[in-house]
């Protein structure tokens, strides 16, 4: 009930009175919606614990669906869906917007789920980049479609598929927005057995056919089809399938778009950040590096500057193991060879100035690993914004084919 009890805590008592009434359960003691608020939620609280276990369940189900597109990247997705903004945007508190369109727009809302299972999976080894023609239009006329549903049952061998195509938009650099086309792509996987209590408490094993979520983007400003699947070869069919059905082109072999590609090789010597003055950044600090032997690829070196410290990353290397990384990246006294050192991870602290309020200014990490390794997709957007900026200003980002779209 721990996390029931944040959800109800956290949402408005008129959006919770709405929930309970358009839900009909009947197992719910009698609630008092006139009292205040703070008399409200504590009652509501006892009262869901003792609703039956069934619908019990159904509260707890649906509070992790609304209370997942509740942060940031989930606000941000059901923005991309919702038809009536106006009420939408109007609305205080996330978990108050999030409930509204699961109550008032529950088809929007999936879609909403489908554009967060997109984008927490771009860049990540689920997904791939094709770049096709640009100013093409998706068709979503239902022989199209049919066209699309039949590929992909025949390919997976399922009789049951799901397709839902629709419009939305993604931040891309500087805040501008970039139109996109997204298909998400629903199917059944084969039978399995497993373990599981029938009505009578009795272990018995139990048939289910689990159902397996893609998901493909098209960007006709740029051209640039993006899928999300669990096999490299799923996304290519997947691919050619909306290419062929839904855009009426063919997708050739060398389409395929790189992954983006980090190089942390100007950190071998004391590199000096350069900033923007106008994203009011205090200082940027180098807190780890993580360095290998190419002699010896069996070992690793870390060096990690705490906070308070005196020497930057490159002095404590020379001090505490002799190592010049500002000098060549040798160790002095080395005898015979001398290694060759890379640096494979790098972690970074962006401090900022404080805000017109006063107190202390925020702070960004950034932690990089060789060659395709970022934290840029778990931060906010606007953190995603910074981050990104400064890796391709100081060299640190190598993706010249990437179309200039900025979330990770």
């Amino acid at each position: 009930m721990t996390s029931i009890a944040a959800f109800l805590r956290k949402t408005p008592v008129t959006r919770l009175q709405d929930y309970f009434t358009a839900g009909a359960f009947t197992s719910l003691a009698p609630v008092d919606w006139t009292k205040p608020e703070p008399d409200v939620v504590e009652p509501l609280i006892k009262a869901v614990d003792g609703m039956s276990d069934d619908e019990k369940q159904r509260v707890v189900l649906d509070a992790g669906r609304v209370a997942a597109l509740a942060d940031e990247p989930g606000q941000n997705a059901l923005q991309n869906v919702v038809q009536n903004r106006a009420v939408f945007d109007a609305l205080e508190g996330a978990n108050n917007r999030s409930l509204w369109v699961f109550l008032k727009e529950p088809d929007r809302f999936r879609l909403a789920e489908e554009v967060r299972y997109n984008d927490e999976r771009r860049r990540t080894r689920s997904w791939s980049g094709f770049g096709v023609d640009a100013d093409l239009e998706v068709k979503k006329d239902p022989i199209s479609l049919a066209a699309f549903t039949a590929a992909i049952r025949a390919r997976f061998e399922t009789p049951n598929v799901h397709v839902d195509i629709f419009d939305r938009h993604r931040v891309i650099l500087d805040g501008e927005e970039c139109e996109l086309v997204q298909v998400a792509v629903y199917r059944e996987g084969r039978p399995e057995d497993m373990l599981g209590f029938d009505a009578n408490s009795t272990l018995s094993r139990r048939i289910v056919k689990p159902v397996f979520e893609a998901a493909l983007t098209y960007e006709a400003a740029t051209g640039v089809i993006e899928v999300v699947a669990k096999t490299r070869e799923d996304r290519i069919d997947l691919t050619r399938f909306m290419a062929r059905d839904l855009l009426g082109i063919t997708l050739g072999e060398d389409q395929s778009l790189p992954l983006r590609e980090f190089d942390l090789s100007m950190l071998l010597r004391p590199f000096d950040f350069p900033t923007d003055p106008a994203d009011g950044i205090a200082s940027v600090t180098v807190k780890e590096l993580r360095l290998m032997d190419l002699g010896d690829a069996k070992e690793r070196i870390t060096l990690e500057s705490m906070s308070g410290a005196d020497r930057t990353i490159w002095q404590m290397a020379e001090h505490r193991i002799g190592l010049d990384i500002g000098g060549g990246a040798h160790v002095f006294g080395h005898a015979g060879d001398v290694p060759e050192w890379v640096i494979t991870r790098a972690r970074f602290t962006i401090k900022f100035h404080p805000g017109p309020s006063g107190g202390r200014g925020k702070s960004l990490a950034l932690n990089v690993t060789m060659p395709h390794g970022c934290n840029l997709k778990d931060m906010t957007a606007q953190e995603r914004l910074i981050g990104e900026k400064y890796l391709r200003l100081w060299g640190i980002l190598k993706d010249d084919n990437d179309e200039g779209d900025i979330l990770e």
